[in-house]
């Protein structure tokens, strides 16, 4: 599994990015939403949060959600994805 989407260019990013990490790529795919696997979203999205292509992650797992069901992708969780999804469409759709 990747963390990061294939559109964003992480070459150009200087080093690694750090959930490209092996040591801590298990954190990005926990099993479950509740209990230890709280703890391990968390982390990842603090992870996340220091990436300096976090926005375009996050654009491309929002734009694609088909290829991003689970896990944290661009800070969100599946289910901070899928309600923001949601949102969207709503709005889209003029419901409120």
């Amino acid at each position: 599994m990747k963390t990061v989407p294939r559109s964003v260019d992480s070459q150009a990013v200087p080093g690694r990015l750090p959930c490209a990490d092996t040591d801590v790529i298990e954190l990005f795919f926990p099993v479950g939403t509740a209990g230890p696997a709280l703890q391990q979203i968390a982390e990842a999205k603090t992870i996340c949060r220091h990436c300096p292509v976090l926005q375009a992650c996050r654009a491309e797992a929002l734009a694609r959600p088909g290829a991003f069901t689970h896990g944290v992708v661009g800070g969100l969780s599946e289910d901070e994805r899928n309600a923001l999804l949601r949102r969207r469409a709503a709005r889209r759709a003029g419901i409120r």
